[in-house]
């Protein structure tokens, strides 16, 4: 049994029937951002109809929609600014090794200034590089039509496919719920135990401070419920 929980999804509050769903949802997506593609390809023939990276930012919005890595402006802004970024870096550096690395590391610092982190633009940076003779003459016609193309579409399907999921997109958390009692966490305990860990998570702070103040009315409930049990005895 302890083996089996190797295949345990390692996302909190992820389920087979969520995935199943985010699995649907993503080939959708997929699809209608290389229809998109091949429309693209009536005025850019040599360009690609889809640009493999967008398989990766539709397991984003479509599989864990609630990231803060997987909102609309991260996807559409990320993948546009790090293939602008990529088209620059191959047209003023001539060793593609060198390029890749500069793109990618430029890509991150600049998507992190304007609030855009995307994982996947880390591959649409490189591909600007390595994309081939097609992309290359395109230079930056390509981030402007097919990554600008690929990426709207993913996510206006991701916008309709949500409206009928029972997850919200672009994600809004929920009003922090009222608790049974009263609470002394702070917004600023979170804050600081966050800063204290030194790590990063993929989770928005309104959503964390939603699900510790549920746990404390959860854990409140219970032991209400624990206390009038031995009361009865």
């Amino acid at each position: 049994m302890q083996r089996l929980r190797l295949f345990v999804p390692l996302l909190a509050g992820a389920t087979f029937g969520d995935r199943s769903w985010a699995a649907l949802g993503a080939g959708l997506g997929v699809l209608v951002a290389g229809l998109a593609g091949i429309a693209i390809q009536a005025g850019f023939p040599g360009l690609p109809f889809l640009i493999a990276p967008i398989g990766a930012s539709a397991v984003l919005v479509f599989a864990v929609p609630a990231s803060p890595l997987a909102q609309p402006w991260p996807v559409f802004g990320g993948n546009l600014i790090s293939a602008i970024i990529g088209v620059a870096m191959a047209q003023s550096i001539s060793h593609p090794m060198l390029a890749i690395g500069l793109a990618v590391a430029l890509a991150i610092i600049v998507m992190s200034l304007l609030r855009c982190l995307h994982p996947p633009s880390g591959a649409v940076a490189m591909t600007a590089i390595l994309g081939g003779d097609a992309i290359t003459k395109a230079g930056f016609a390509f981030p402007v039509t097919l990554v600008a193309a690929n990426s709207a579409a993913l996510l206006a399907m991701g916008w309709l496919y949500h409206r009928f999921s029972r997850h919200s997109y672009p994600h809004k958390a929920e009003s922090v719920v009222e608790t049974v009692i009263p609470s002394g966490l702070l917004r600023a305990d979170i804050d600081l135990a966050i800063a204290e860990s030194g790590e990063t998570f993929d989770i928005d702070l309104d959503d964390l401070e939603n699900l510790l103040l549920r746990a404390e009315a959860i854990s409140a409930d219970r032991q209400q419920r624990e206390a009038n049990a031995d009361y009865s005895i």
